[in-house]
């Protein structure tokens, strides 16, 4: 999938509306606190982030995609929010933030990455001690959610108990997940039934 391309219609009903329910489920699955600075790890246009950059102090939006980052810059600066700074980068050990984070988010995301334990000794850098890491993720599957995507080279959702031991194996500590979304997805005449967990954990 090429994210520059889809980003100009990225911002569907459906994932309009999908957005709302993963952000309310992460506002539910932590204890938030006014003061709090946060990063979404893989923002995209940052329809998680418009349902709760008013619940932290600032917001930090990652992604790689240019077109995704680029369609971003101009919904913070039509809804004119104060709060959320877009960045456009990798993550990895080289990059260097202005401040720890005291929760890190990321949504539907971590899929794509091909060396997922590297990023999330990233993102555990990055955080505050005591910090909430909140994984929104696809439970495994055979691999038909991604079928139709060319040269997709990540992963065909996740084992939530391998996921949680290579998260204590990292650092982080009470590791919860559970599962809260079920849905389907359209690919071709085929309908895709697929599930979300949110995984929380602390450093």
């Amino acid at each position: 999938m090429n994210f520059d391309i889809e980003a100009v219609n990225w911002d569907s009903e459906k994932r309009i509306k999908r957005a709302e329910i993963i952000a309310d489920e992460i506002i539910k699955s932590i204890e938030i606190k006014e003061q709090y600075i946060a990063m979404e790890f893989g923002c995209g246009t940052g329809l998680i982030s418009f349902n709760l950059y008013d619940e932290f102090k600032h917001v930090v939006l990652v992604d790689t995609s240019k077109g995704m980052v680029d369609i971003l810059n101009e919904k913070i600066q039509e809804a004119k929010i104060k709060n959320m700074t877009p960045l456009q980068r990798e993550i990895n050990d080289e990059v260097v933030f202005t401040n720890k984070f005291d929760v890190i988010y990321t949504s539907m995301a971590l899929h794509h990455v091909v060396d997922v334990e590297t990023t999330l000794k990233s993102l555990y850098k990055f955080m505050n001690n005591n910090g909430y890491l909140c994984i929104v993720e696809l439970t495994e599957d055979d691999g038909s959610f991604h079928k139709l995507e060319e040269n997709f080279n990540g992963h065909n959702g996740f084992n939530q108990n391998e996921l949680k031991k290579m998260l204590g194996k990292i650092g982080f500590k009470d590791v919860k997940t559970n599962i809260f979304y079920n849905d389907n997805k359209i690919i071709g005449d085929l309908k895709i039934n697929y599930s979300l967990f949110i995984m929380v954990a602390r450093k």
